[in-house]
């Protein structure tokens, strides 16, 4: 039940700052995607904030696990099957070495 009041909260928040802002609700299409940018950089802020005061590694931090969450996975990054374990064929994928 929480979470769902939570999200009921940052919906008026962000309501009540459209409003302030002049912003029709749906935001044109720019503005609502640079908001959505916005909440995602805001919401590792947090715990960039956390590292910094436990005196922990910040940096490869925000490129490694910041960036991900943010950016998502990014094509070439995937870690490419080695001969030694090849990927498991598809269910539906047909056996090999029959025609």
């Amino acid at each position: 039940m929480m979470p769902y009041l939570l999200s009921l909260g940052a919906g008026i928040l962000v309501g009540v700052l459209y409003a302030f802002l002049g912003v029709r609700s749906p935001a044109p299409p720019t503005i609502a995607l640079i908001g959505l940018l916005g909440m995602l950089v805001g919401e590792q802020a947090v715990p960039v904030v956390k590292r910094l005061i436990a005196g922990q590694p910040v940096l490869a931090f925000i490129q490694n696990d910041c960036a991900r969450h943010i950016l998502g996975p990014q094509a070439g990054n995937a870690a490419a099957p080695d001969a030694a374990n090849p990927p498991a064929p598809a269910a539906d994928a047909p056996p090999r070495g029959r025609a």
